[in-house]
């Protein structure tokens, strides 16, 4: 709304030729994101205790979360408010990558708020089943794929996959040999459908399942959405990337605005979800950062650093898939308890030196992911 502003009015007022830098909107973007969330956070606690929203607690889990039963669940609604509201005021609108992000993180919210409420209703720690959420979120993905599909059938994305390290090897991930026949056209598609999906689906699942202890996923949200900042910075800088011999990708330049929202919003929800928590973010606000991390990964073409951009959450989805494939074909846990993070509560780590370590250790992996920008 702002860039509208600048558009009509900057030859009069020419303190609004501000607005036309990015760097400038994105700043912004993340302290109108900041001030909302602790401004509309308490606002929110005390409603969510009006109307009995707490957490329930997974009875197999450490006995010392117990205490956190009844803490107030779907924060998350506070953090895409934060999100999406900083960047409708502070992004170019007509930038439809803006759009695309924003609603890919809505629907992955929605998702997610529909969990939440089935569990408050229920008053129990189980929701959706498992195989309608993943279904819905790979509607979700799939819908996304196929918009990425028709903009690149108008030039404004590629599905050539970018490798790390190197700077030729760009494989395009379309059956080239399908194209030519209007019948096998649609599966020429397929693979690139089929990679996104396991981006989007992955890292929401990921981030889901990290958000265990206080603080622990929406901090590790701050610093990854950070990384994106920076890469999605460069990708949309025709001079940084011809430096860094990245393919510049002009008109993503304005997801950096989402991102620095992002940032912003986290930082203003953590304030509330440290530990001790206050609030809870939910699955309305796990299911959608991680979605949103990834379709902004997917838009600028760096999928195959965001391993490394949300290492925690990776390692957190390995931990439970190591544990559960061992327990079916051996009949013997990995850990003490999955995801990894109960498994060195057992080991009687203090909840705050764990969710500390791994916020160190995230920082280690995103300053791992932006390496490849110098060393390609």
């Amino acid at each position: 709304m702002f860039y509208f502003l600048y558009q009509i009015f900057h030859e009069q007022f020419r303190v609004l030729n501000l607005f036309r830098y990015i760097t400038f909107r994105t700043a912004y973007a993340s302290l109108t994101a900041l001030f909302l969330a602790l401004v509309l956070g308490p606002w929110l606690i005390r409603r969510l205790r009006e109307f009995q929203i707490g957490q329930f607690i997974r009875e197999d889990g450490p006995q010392s979360h117990q205490s956190k039963a009844g803490t107030p669940t779907m924060g998350g609604v506070l953090i895409i408010l934060c999100v999406v509201v900083p960047t409708l005021l502070w992004a170019d609108l007509r930038n439809v990558f803006v759009w695309l992000v924003l609603a890919v993180t809505l629907a992955f919210a929605a998702i997610g708020l529909w969990d939440d409420y089935q569990k408050v209703r229920r008053k129990q720690n189980l929701g959706l089943t498992a195989r309608t959420k993943f279904l819905l979120q790979i509607l979700v993905s799939f819908t996304f794929g196929v918009g990425l599909i028709f903009l690149s059938a108008r030039g404004l994305y590629s599905t050539n996959l970018t490798f790390p390290f190197f700077k030729r090897f760009r494989p395009d991930f379309l059956i080239s040999s399908l194209l030519d026949n209007i019948w096998t056209y649609p599966l020429a598609f397929v693979p690139f459908l089929l990679f996104v999906i396991l981006v989007l689906v992955g890292s929401s699942n990921a981030v889901n399942l990290t958000d265990g202890l206080d603080g622990l996923a929406i901090g590790c949200i701050v610093i990854s959405a950070s990384a994106l900042t920076v890469l999605t910075y460069v990708a949309g800088h025709a001079v940084l990337a011809e430096y860094l011999d990245l393919e510049h990708l002009p008109r993503v330049a304005e997801l950096t605005v989402f991102c620095g929202a992002t940032v912003g919003a986290s930082l203003g929800f953590l304030w509330y979800n440290a530990y001790p928590a206050e609030i809870f973010m939910g699955d309305v606000g796990s299911l959608a950062l991680g979605g949103a991390i990834a379709t902004v990964a997917v838009i600028i073409k760096q999928e195959l650093l965001l391993p490394f951009i949300g290492g925690i959450f990776v390692v957190e989805a390995l931990s439970v898939i190591l544990q559960v494939a061992s327990y079916k074909l051996r009949r013997k846990r990995i850990f003490k308890m999955a995801p990894v993070h109960h498994h060195f509560e057992l080991l009687g780590w203090k909840e705050s030196k764990i969710i500390t370590r791994f916020w160190i250790a995230a920082l280690v992996f995103a300053l791992f992911a932006l390496t490849p920008l110098k060393l390609r």
